[in-house]
């Protein structure tokens, strides 16, 4: 793909608004997107080579929907969190070991696609983001959950497949969580405590491939509460 189909993009994204400059095999960040900064509002990068996101970003200041998916990220540059009007960042299948604390500035963002990294830790910065409505982290390497969760505005978390041992009674607490996905994880039984069952908001528990088996979930305290809820919610959607 030459620099010229690039650049018919560019023209093309000029007057629409949104990029798409996907699967082109880009080993950096275009620079003529620079000529974008005040009217691009959708911008997707995805299945590149890219290594590297410039400060430039930041400048981007409409942008409503990035897509930075499968490239070779390994670090955010900080200028990410001047993107106010943010909705939507997908960051899945790169390389990322951290995120920049600025991030906690994406006050309107209610997707955040973070499966597929390398991430040790849970990234808590995303507590501050009150507008999140989906938050996955699945397919890292985080061990342990922070106690003080309970800020955590996202309505559904995804942290299947990592290595977490235990989850934090603020979990019960978090005010809009409906589905809790912890498939694949080392958790034994003794992690989903009565308060959790009884008193949390969740209503989709997926559990499976964890250190018990279902026979053991199905029989927890508290169990018959959470079934309550699993079933109203279902109802609903019916």
């Amino acid at each position: 793909m030459g620099n010229s189909n690039i650049k018919q993009h560019i023209d093309t994204a000029e007057k629409t608004g949104a990029c798409q400059l996907c699967k082109l095999g880009l080993k950096e960040f275009p620079e003529d997107l620079q000529r974008l900064t005040k009217n691009l509002r959708t911008l997707d990068l995805s299945e590149n080579k890219i290594p590297l996101i410039p400060p430039v970003i930041g400048s981007f200041s409409l942008l409503k929907n990035v897509n930075l998916s499968k490239n070779r990220l390994e670090t955010l540059p900080t200028e990410f969190g001047n993107l106010k009007k943010l909705e939507s960042l997908s960051l899945e299948n790169n390389c990322l070991t951290s995120l920049p604390e600025s991030l906690a500035k994406l006050t309107s963002l209610r997707t955040l696609n973070l499966s597929d990294n390398r991430l040790k830790l849970f990234p808590k910065l995303v507590c501050a983001l009150r507008q999140l409505d989906a938050l996955d982290l699945s397919k890292n390497k985080i061990t342990v959950l922070p106690g003080d969760l309970q800020q955590c505005q996202a309505i559904e978390l995804n942290l299947n497949q990592n290595q977490i041992s235990g989850l934090p009674e603020s979990l019960t607490s978090c005010p809009r969580l409906k589905v809790l996905r912890v498939e694949e994880n080392c958790l034994e039984i003794s992690a989903f405590s009565p308060q959790l069952m009884k008193e949390s908001s969740i209503a989709l528990l997926a559990v499976e491939g964890n250190v018990f088996d279902m026979k053991a979930f199905n029989n927890l305290d508290g169990y018959d509460e959470y079934m309550e809820r699993y079933t109203a919610t279902k109802k609903k959607f019916n």
